[in-house]
Formats: C-alpha cells, sequence, structure tokens
C-alpha cells in the first residue's frame, strides 16, 4: 500500500504563492515576511474523474434562463447592496475592520429571517453560546428558530448542517475554521482556502445561502485576499469611522448585481439602524456658508448623496508642509493643491493641508474636485462659501472644469434639500433645463468658481 508523500513548501499568508524555498518579499503580492513553512500531503492515489448527470456538457443555445430565486431581508439597505436579495446556494463574504459591526448585522439579518418563519444556524468560531446570548439580548433579539453551533471543526459543521437543513448559515469568522486533514494552524492560507472551498460546494449542492465573516489586515484589505475573494459569489465591506456612528455597506464584487450600490447603517444602542435618508443624516450639523466648508452631490450606486467636505489650512510651522486626506484620494488632494497654487493663485507651498470627509464616508468620484478646491481655497482666505451653494465638477491640471455623470439628479437632489444655489462646469449648463427649482452658477476654470463660490468676510 503507498503512503502518502509528504513535502514542505513555503506560501505566502496574503496572496496563497507557494515557493520551494523562505523568500523575504513574496513576488506575488510584494508582501514582506508572509512566507510560512507548510507540509503538504499529496494524495497516496491518483484520482479519477467521476461523471454523472448533473455535470453533463450541454449546448448554450439550448439552455434555459430563470430568474434565480432570492432571500429577501427585512433590511432594505442590505437588500440594495446584495442586488435585491441574497441568492440561494450564493457564498457572501464580509469584511470589515474589528469591531465595526459585522457580527451585529449578521446577527440582526439572522433574526430577522428566522422571524418571517425560516431557519437559520449561526456558526460562531470566536464566541461562545453565552455571549451571543447577551449580545442578542442587547438587540432586542428573541431567537426563535435561531440556531448557535460553537463550532470550528469544518467537518462538524457540515455535518450539523446536512441534520438541521437550514434557509440560511452564518459562518463568524472563516480565520478560525479549520480541517483536520490539513496542515496549518487556522486562518492560515491553506485552511481557508479548503474549508471556504467545502462551504461553497456544499452550499451549490443544497441551495443554501451562506453568510462568511473576513478579518482585515492592516491595509484594510481581508486575509488572504485573492484566496477568498476569488472563491466566493459576492464580498461586501463594512466601512466606518471608529469615532462615527454611521456605517457603509459596499459590495466590491457581486455576480448577481452591481457592484456600485452602497448601504448606510447607523450604529446605534441596540445595533445598527438603516438610514432612510442618508444626505439628511450627513449634513444635520452642517452650517450653512461656513469657512473651509463645502457640500457635493456625490453619487454612491444608484442614488445621489449630498456630504460635507471641510478643509483646513495652516502655515507650515516645522519641515515641509503636510497633506492629510480623510474619505477622499490622497493623489486627488495632491492634483487639486497643485493646480489651486498654479492654476487659481492660491499659494499653497507653505501650507498644511487636512480635509475630511464629514460621516466617515469615503469619496472616490472625480466629481467631488471642485467642492474639494473651494473647501481649500475658502480656509486659506479665510472667506465664507455663499450660503444655499452646493458644488460639483471635476478639475483638470489645466485649471478646467470638466463634465460629471447624472448632473440632473444630482442637481434635483440638493434641490430637495433646501439649497438654492449650485456651482457647475459651464459645459454643462445646457443640459439641465429641466432642472428649475436652484439657480445654476456656472464657471469654466478654478479660479472664475472661487469668485463665484467664494464671499470676502469682513476683517474686524
Amino acid at each position: 500500500m503507498n503512503k502518502p508523500k509528504s513535502k514542505a513548501v513555503f506560501i505566502c499568508q496574503q496572496c496563497g504563492k507557494e515557493s520551494p524555498k523562505w523568500l523575504g518579499r513574496c513576488p506575488g503580492c510584494q508582501e514582506w515576511n508572509s512566507f510560512v513553512e507548510t507540509v503538504v500531503t499529496a494524495p497516496a492515489h491518483t484520482a479519477t474523474w467521476l461523471y454523472s448527470e448533473e455535470n453533463v456538457p450541454q449546448e448554450l443555445s439550448h439552455l434555459t434562463t430563470e430568474t434565480s430565486p432570492r432571500l429577501v431581508f427585512p433590511l432594505a439597505e442590505l437588500n440594495r447592496v446584495l442586488g435585491g436579495g441574497l441568492v440561494f446556494g450564493s457564498l457572501v463574504l464580509v469584511g470589515g475592520d474589528p469591531g465595526i459591526g459585522k457580527s451585529t448585522l449578521l446577527l440582526q439579518a439572522s433574526s430577522a429571517v428566522a422571524e418571517k418563519g425560516d431557519r437559520v444556524v449561526y456558526v460562531s468560531g470566536e464566541e461562545s453560546s453565552q455571549q451571543i446570548k447577551l449580545r442578542s439580548e442587547r438587540l432586542r433579539i428573541g431567537g426563535d428558530r435561531l440556531y448557535i453551533l460553537p463550532e470550528t471543526n469544518i467537518e462538524v459543521i457540515l455535518g450539523r448542517l446536512s441534520e438541521l437543513s437550514p434557509n440560511l448559515v452564518v459562518v463568524d469568522s472563516i480565520q478560525t475554521v479549520y480541517l483536520e486533514e490539513m496542515t496549518g494552524a487556522p486562518g492560515s492560507v491553506t485552511q481557508i482556502r479548503e474549508c471556504t472551498l467545502r462551504l461553497m460546494r456544499w452550499a451549490k449542492r443544497a441551495e443554501i445561502p451562506v453568510l462568511i465573516t473576513g478579518h482585515v489586515t492592516k491595509d484594510g484589505t481581508i486575509a488572504g485576499p485573492r484566496v477568498l475573494e476569488h472563491i466566493v459569489d459576492v464580498v461586501l465591506y463594512l466601512e466606518g469611522e471608529t469615532f462615527s456612528s454611521y456605517r457603509i455597506l459596499r459590495s466590491n464584487k457581486n455576480r448577481f448585481g452591481s457592484t456600485n450600490e452602497v448601504g448606510v447603517f447607523e450604529m446605534s444602542g441596540g445595533g445598527l439602524v438603516e438610514v432612510a435618508n442618508p444626505s439628511e443624516a450627513f449634513l444635520v450639523s452642517h452650517r450653512d456658508g461656513a469657512v473651509g466648508s463645502a457640500v457635493v452631490p456625490t453619487f454612491e450606486g444608484s442614488r445621489p448623496l449630498l456630504v460635507e467636505i471641510q478643509a483646513l489650512t495652516s502655515l507650515a510651522s516645522f519641515g515641509p508642509p503636510r497633506r492629510i486626506a480623510n474619505g477622499v484620494d490622497f493623489n486627488r488632494l495632491l492634483l487639486i493643491a497643485a493646480v489651486l497654487t498654479r492654476r487659481a493663485g492660491v499659494n499653497l507651498s507653505n501650507q498644511d493641508i487636512i480635509t475630511n470627509v464629514i460621516g466617515g464616508l469615503r469619496i472616490g468620484e472625480p466629481a467631488a474636485d471642485l467642492g474639494i478646491a473651494l473647501a481649500i481655497a475658502s480656509s486659506h482666505r479665510d472667506a465664507q462659501v455663499v450660503p444655499g451653494l452646493a458644488v460639483l465638477g471635476e478639475v483638470g491640471l489645466s485649471g478646467e472644469l470638466r463634465s460629471v455623470p447624472q448632473l440632473e439628479r444630482r442637481i434635483a437632489e440638493a434641490a430637495r434639500l433646501g439649497f438654492k444655489r449650485c456651482l457647475i462646469p459651464d459645459a454643462l449648463s445646457k443640459l439641465t433645463s429641466s432642472v428649475r427649482s436652484i439657480e445654476l452658477v456656472t464657471a469654466s476654470t478654478v479660479a472664475e468658481a472661487l469668485r463665484s463660490g467664494l464671499v470676502r468676510q469682513p476683517r474686524k
């Protein structure tokens, strides 16, 4: 009888790349000191192909399209990000920083499904049943038809799931689950990959949706990103600043829907609460006409969202001037500061610049460029922003203002929240004939926009 052969290889714990010897830096993901020695056991017998009626090749033209059934949650914001609900047989990965609210969100979602009459199994590898019970009491969750399984052995977990036949499964977290056949500690690349594959096969075969949580590394990505994100069907990130009560649920991958949608929640004493009107929530403390503050109609997914961008400039007292970007792209901040200095006469070469998006939201689209520029110039010149003004537009390197998509819907959202004026690029003025309830202020360059959007404060 042939015995299985074992060999030692080194595996990167970030991307899963294998190497016959230890390397200080991974050539795949460029991460330092990420290789860990792992013993790999080869199978004793050569695997043979298995044939069944389920995997018979079929001609594409003869296949029929059927609408995938979905498990709809009572949480509208969660359904929005998932594309209308959870597809049966799908594997969904939820990531986020420690303490951001992943377990709270999944426990609330599990309870909501159980209250509809479905059976839910919550597999906990990090907390005991008593700890989850304490959280459920804080969240005022009854727990009928919600089964807690404190287990980390994947074989035991799959056996229990087959016995219960639930309608939804939650695994918190995938880094704590292990397989006895595999070498390596729980959380290693080999363990995560094999356990995730087994959950995926079980979910597809049983047509039961599975939600799993994943830890986040120091750079903000899920541990083992190339291993996990390529296997699962949907990848969701729960974002938010620790000092802010707002949480943003964002989709980075979705095989059954759009990746542009976001859900907005607010963390309260009773758990995560949906924010029905995010624009009003983010502008609740906005002071109209403040110095160094601009309101920008951004677009998150399929809906417009008004956010407040603040900026502060200060004379650099020691060393080179610093640039701090909270909620905006750092490279866009450098670009806008350079354009203001060279094209608009705002000398920022000796100024520290700090920008911040209120509410912990992250803005990545160029449509917020003009709002950032107006906030910086307002702080530097100590000039008040024109009251009741919303700003949007992309800034070019020569100082020109460029077009932005979905202009009419952005302006309509600003008008709905009571803004009287909207500063937009001059090239887009002909596209807004349908918008009548708000005054449109146009500008072709950044310098012209600063003259229209700022009011000189009287000196005391």
